[in-house]
């Protein structure tokens, strides 16, 4: 059975923001923040494939309204 990484790596930015969570909850007051830049790539990799996802949706959307207007 062949593994899919992109499925694999799909679950790495969630688990980036949890490690970070668990690690500011659970670290006393002079490691806090250690974890914050984790946190922070993990939400902007979730962000960047939001926008790039939209970003792709409307080109095909365009691609498809100017085939039409062609007939």
């Amino acid at each position: 059975m062949k593994i899919n990484t992109v499925f694999i790596l799909s679950f790495v930015a969630p688990f980036m923001i949890l490690i970070s969570a668990i690690g500011i909850i659970l670290r006393d007051n002079t490691k806090k923040i250690f974890y914050l830049p984790i946190g922070l790539m993990g939400i902007s990799i979730i962000l960047e494939k939001d926008v790039r996802r939209k970003l792709e949706r409307k080109n095909i959307l365009n691609k498809i309204k100017s085939y039409q207007k062609v007939k």
